[in-house]
């Protein structure tokens, strides 16, 4: 007999479809204690997928607008709070009474408008969304896996939560549409997987204080039970409704939060699920630097996060030269995954689910150009390094089966590749990848190295970053 929780879970996951994962773990595995949790390890799916589509979407996706004072790092930490690029952070910053964002707000809203009242808005507008156009669109980005912003810091939800907030009145912080379920259901159905974020640490309806400074980031994550309760709930309700790929969850988590239990709740029901890194424990599938990434190759596997432009949630602020160029797009992307990491690269939609046209532009050119260099980065391992330099072009490398990929991210290629520190034999063969040129491969004159050259008088191709396949898979 199915005891409530794990007959709800069984429609539900029969409503999502045979995609929507396994059922129901046949026997538990993993207990409530660490030493039990350590045993998991990161699934294949997670080590092959590479690129993740980021989704921040809410309240804040209304007014869409903070200062865009620079990346994350880039910006002092005793400005970066009142000069906070960040647009989903819109409530905290207003808050902030001499800031921009304060003053901007009063001008165009007036001084006595609750940020709530915003919920009208995004429910409306939102009627418009269309999840299968999304899910349509990560996919032909080249997405493996998908991670959707349940409940950002402002305690706005974007499912029909059964779990009240015991400050605010339900309407306030929930969305009529079943948001997280109806894009969950679309990216499943076009091959992806679904991971949900939750904000554990941080939850506006529970703290009228402002953050200032970093240590006010801490200090503001709240420890009552109330709201470890209130956490603890909505995660359970997240994993037995979806069954995400991933709990995502950011800032920190409250002490008194059952973290282990929650742990082992989750792998039993996603056997092959994910946990990032922030918790504010040890344990951890991953860690997720923000707007940085590791120089070098990590054992522990990786995702790095960042938006487009300098904020996750829509900015209408940002222009141009603030949103990342395609060709430092894919050479990022490119360096990441060469160091075992993820790239989880987000968009910060419109209220009615539209993105913007440069958003737009950089989905598009980078599923472009994996369509044709894909190859050498899904399913790819690192190689014994991961990168080098060929005369004024930075070079990067994976591995896959028995074949080397070469990565060439910037500089003129000019009349031939320069493939260095790599060593080859009478078999080793060499092609660019989705071009028919043949190559000519011998040593490089002068050092060590592969020498490419085009045979006859072609040209080498133009690419955001040029890619060759070298077989067998050389010695170093």
């Amino acid at each position: 007999m199915l005891n409530r929780r794990q007959f709800q879970t069984k429609i539900v996951q029969l409503a999502l479809g045979a995609s929507a994962g396994p059922l129901l773990a046949r026997s538990p595995k993993f207990e409530p204690t660490w030493p039990s949790l350590e045993t998991h390890r990161v699934p294949a799916w997670f080590e092959d997928a590479k690129l993740g589509i980021f989704i921040h979407w809410g309240l804040y996706s209304v007014p869409a607008w903070a200062t865009p004072s620079g990346e994350l790092g880039k910006v002092t930490a005793d400005q970066w709070f009142a000069n906070n690029p960040y647009a989903e952070w819109y409530l905290n910053t207003l808050r902030i009474t001499d800031s921009p964002t304060y003053k901007h707000h009063v001008e165009t809203y007036g001084k006595d408008f609750d940020y709530y009242r915003f919920a009208e808005t995004f429910n409306e507008q939102n009627k418009k969304w269309q999840p299968d156009q999304w899910a349509a669109l990560f996919q032909k980005t080249g997405a493996r896996y998908v991670v959707l912003t349940t409940k950002h810091h402002d305690g706005f939800r974007l499912w029909p939560s059964n779990v009240n907030n015991p400050q605010v009145p339900r309407e306030r912080v929930t969305a009529k549409r079943d948001l997280v379920g109806e894009l969950t259901s679309a990216v499943r159905g076009h091959g992806m997987k679904m991971g949900t974020y939750y904000s554990g640490g941080l939850d506006w309806t529970f703290t009228s204080e402002p953050i200032r400074t970093m240590p006010d980031l801490m200090a503001r994550v709240p420890q009552s039970i109330e709201y470890a309760r209130y956490a603890d709930a909505h995660w359970r309700e997240l994993i037995e409704r979806y069954q995400p790929c991933v709990m995502w969850n950011d800032i920190s988590y409250p002490k008194a939060g059952e973290i282990p239990a929650l742990f082992a709740e989750y792998y039993n029901t996603v056997p092959e699920g994910v946990i990032n890194n922030r918790f504010g424990v040890k344990f951890a599938d991953y860690t997720t630097p923000e707007y940085a990434k590791y120089d070098k190759i990590m054992q522990q596997k990786w995702e790095a996060c960042r938006g487009l432009g300098f904020s996750f949630g829509y900015n209408q602020v940002e222009g141009p030269e603030q949103v990342i160029a395609p060709d430092k797009l894919v050479a990022l992307f490119v360096d990441i995954v060469s160091n075992n990491g993820n790239l989880l690269l987000n968009i910060g939609p419109k209220p009615d689910g539209s993105i913007s046209a440069i958003q737009l532009d950089r989905l598009h050119k980078l599923g472009e150009w994996l369509a044709v260099n894909g190859e050498g980065i899904f399913g790819s391992r690192p190689w014994d390094r991961a990168k080098a330099e060929s005369g004024a072009t930075e070079v990067r490398f994976t591995q896959k089966d028995d074949a080397l990929y070469v990565f060439f991210l910037k500089g003129g290629a000019g009349k031939s590749l320069l493939v260095p520190g790599v060593a080859g034999g009478p078999e080793t063969k060499a092609r660019i990848l989705g071009n028919p040129l043949e190559l000519a491969v011998s040593s490089g004159e002068g050092q060590t190295g592969l020498l490419l050259t085009p045979k006859g008088d072609a040209a080498l191709p133009e690419s955001l970053a040029l890619t060759l396949k070298i077989t067998p898979l050389p010695r170093a």
